[in-house]
């Protein structure tokens, strides 16, 4: 009997383990630990349902097209239009309030105001820091380049002297270039200067008009156009009119008259023949300096007039006439016209 109940204490003892197991781990532990295996048997499923192959519905592209909306009737495209003109329910115009348009009309407003007065400004600046009479900054002026007349089809003169419609062109380009040295003209504007150097007006005031000296056409004897209108172009001698270029303050030549010179550039040198020069190939003095369009109204330009009294016919050479003095530049490879004027001179019989 004692070793029955031996036996059977084990046994009581092992129960009593149990239980205390029991009281230790309550019996929730056991449905956590279920909830937890099926939260990742579903996330397991939807793994695998990603890498399941897409159904034959799903390849179907055209049902994830966008469809196309309805075509509107014009009735409601009027509608539509006067609802964003005027929003009777939200008192808005053009899809905006009062509010918001006055605060767009009001920047806007503003923005343009400044920039106007930034703008006017700054030309009221220019304006006052510049002369109109003459440059702000005129220390670095080029030597004068030259001009001529007649000068139509570039610097190409070519006639026959029998032909009158081949050289009227030219001589009445020469009409109306001379029209302003008639010497009515020049008498009734300009005044008669004797002297033999520059004249200087720079102790008059700045807006004080300056006077100018005389230059009458008369001066330019044969190629003046009042003994022969045809320039000599009739007779196979034309003439040429040769002017110096503008410069506003320019002194040329230094205290010495600028000369001028002509001869052949390209061609048989001996085509040329006599060279007239009228009323002097020089510039004189008395005509500088130029004081501008505003002050110098009247100013009258001094010509010196070419005449080639023994040109060859049917002989086509290149002539070209320098300005000679101090400070001048007459062979620049960079502008042919700096001190120079380079033409073709072809007459015929």
């Amino acid at each position: 009997m004692d070793r029955k109940l031996q036996n059977m204490e084990p046994s009581s003892t092992e129960g009593g383990a149990e239980e205390t197991l029991l009281k230790n781990h309550p019996p929730s532990l056991p449905h956590k630990v279920i909830l937890k295996h099926g939260q990742e048997l579903e996330e397991e499923q939807e793994e695998l349902a990603e890498h399941q192959p897409l159904e034959q519905e799903d390849l179907n592209f055209e049902r994830w097209k966008r469809r196309p909306l309805p075509e509107r009737t014009l009735h409601q495209k009027i509608v539509d239009i006067k609802t964003y003109l005027w929003n009777a329910e939200t008192k808005e115009f053009m899809g905006r309030s009062g509010k918001s348009w006055s605060l767009i009309l009001l920047f806007y407003t503003a923005l343009y105001v400044f920039l106007a007065a930034m703008f006017g400004g700054c030309m009221f600046c220019l304006m006052w820091s510049i002369s109109p009479y003459h440059p702000t900054f005129n220390d670095r002026v080029m030597p004068p380049g030259m001009t001529m007349s007649p000068h139509l089809e570039g610097h190409e003169i070519a006639f026959n002297a029998s032909d009158r419609k081949s050289w009227k062109k030219y001589a009445k380009s020469m009409d109306e270039y001379l029209r302003p040295y008639n010497d009515g003209a020049q008498e009734k504007k300009n005044i008669r200067c004797a002297q033999d150097r520059y004249f200087m007006q720079d102790d008059l005031e700045e807006s004080t008009e300056r006077k100018a000296c005389q230059f009458k056409r008369s001066w330019l004897g044969d190629c003046s156009g009042l003994q022969d209108p045809h320039y000599g172009y009739s007779q196979g001698r034309p003439c040429v009119l040769l002017r110096m270029n503008r410069i506003l303050g320019y002194l040329p030549g230094q205290g010495k008259p600028i000369n001028v010179t002509c001869g052949v550039k390209k061609g048989p040198p001996e085509a040329l023949g006599e060279i007239q020069f009228f009323p002097k190939s020089i510039f004189d003095l008395k005509y500088y300096p130029y004081y501008g369009k505003l002050r110098h109204v009247n100013y009258s330009a001094p010509v010196v007039a070419v005449r080639f009294a023994g040109v060859q016919y049917d002989t086509h050479i290149q002539v070209q006439c320098k300005l000679n003095g101090k400070g001048i530049i007459n062979d620049s490879p960079t502008d042919r016209y700096l001190g120079s004027v380079t033409f073709s001179l072809d007459v015929g019989a």
